[in-house]
C-alpha cells in the first residue's frame, strides 16, 4: 500500500507535464501591436491581438480591405516583427500558402523544390513527386520560373506549400489558384484531407468560414475579437 501511495506523486507530475506540453502545441499571439511610420504619423494597424489555435483547429481572420489582416498573417510568418507582444509557434507553421515571392528566378522548379526540400531537411524525391503531381506543371518544372505564367507560379507554391507536412497552414485569401478543376482539387486537399492541420486563414469567402472555421477573429479599427460562434461573427462582420 505504501509503495502504491509512494507511486502517485510521480503520475500526477507526469499528467501535468504532459498538460502543459499540449497547451504549448498551439499557435499563441500574446498582445500583439503592429505600428508603422507613416508621412502622417505611427500608424498602429494591429492594437492588442490575442489568440490561440490549436491542432485542428481552424480560425478564420475577418475584416474589410486594410484591417490588418495580411500584416498579421506575415507576423505569424515571421516575415515580419511586430512592435510589441508576443507570438509562441508551438506547431509546424507553413508560410503564407501561394506566396511565390521567395522563388529563385533563375533556377528551375525542380531546382527549387530541392532548395526548399533541404531547408525544411524533408526527403527531396518524395517531395518533388507530390509537388509534380499536384501542381500538374510536367516539363514546365524544369524551366526557370523566370519564364513561368502567374498562374504556374501559384500552382508551383501552392503544391509546394502542400508537400510538406506541416501542422498548421496560413492562408492569406488565396484559395483560387488555376481553372476552376484544380481549385476544386485544391479546396478538397486542405479542407478535407487535412483536417487534422491547425488553419489561419485571412479571407473574405464567408461560405468557407462558415462551413469549415472553428473559431473567427474579427478586426476593426485595429482591435480584435475572437468569437467561437462563427455565424456570430459573421454576421457582425457583415455589419463593417
Amino acid at each position: 500500500m505504501n509503495a502504491m501511495l509512494g507511486a502517485s506523486p510521480p503520475l500526477i507530475d507526469d499528467a501535468s507535464a504532459r498538460a502543459a506540453e499540449d497547451s504549448d502545441r498551439a499557435i499563441v499571439a500574446d498582445d500583439l501591436v503592429m505600428e508603422f511610420d507613416t508621412e502622417a504619423g505611427t500608424k498602429r494597424v494591429l492594437d492588442g491581438i490575442s489568440f490561440r489555435v490549436g491542432a485542428g483547429e481552424r480560425m478564420a481572420v475577418l475584416g474589410r480591405n486594410g484591417a490588418g489582416k495580411s500584416t498579421l498573417i506575415k507576423l505569424l510568418a515571421g516575415m515580419q516583427l511586430p512592435t510589441s507582444g508576443r507570438i509562441h509557434r508551438g506547431l509546424n507553421m507553413s508560410w503564407p500558402l501561394a506566396l511565390g515571392g521567395g522563388f529563385e528566378g533563375a533556377m528551375t522548379g525542380y531546382d527549387n523544390i530541392r532548395f526548399i526540400a533541404r531547408i525544411y531537411n524533408v526527403p527531396f524525391r518524395k517531395t518533388y513527386d507530390y509537388v509534380e503531381d499536384f501542381s500538374e506543371l510536367g516539363k514546365s518544372l524544369h524551366v526557370p520560373i523566370r519564364f513561368y505564367s502567374d498562374g504556374m507560379r501559384m500552382r508551383l507554391a501552392f503544391a509546394l506549400s502542400l508537400a510538406i507536412d506541416f501542422e498548421c497552414l496560413l492562408i492569406d485569401e488565396v484559395l483560387a489558384v488555376g481553372d476552376y478543376r484544380f481549385q476544386e482539387k485544391c479546396h478538397r486537399e486542405i479542407f478535407e484531407h487535412r483536417r487534422h492541420c491547425g488553419m489561419i486563414l485571412a479571407i473574405h469567402a464567408l461560405e468557407i468560414v462558415e462551413e469549415y472555421c472553428t473559431k473567427a477573429l474579427v478586426l476593426k479599427d485595429g482591435r480584435g475579437r475572437v468569437f467561437s460562434d462563427v455565424k456570430l461573427a459573421t454576421r457582425i462582420y457583415a455589419t463593417l
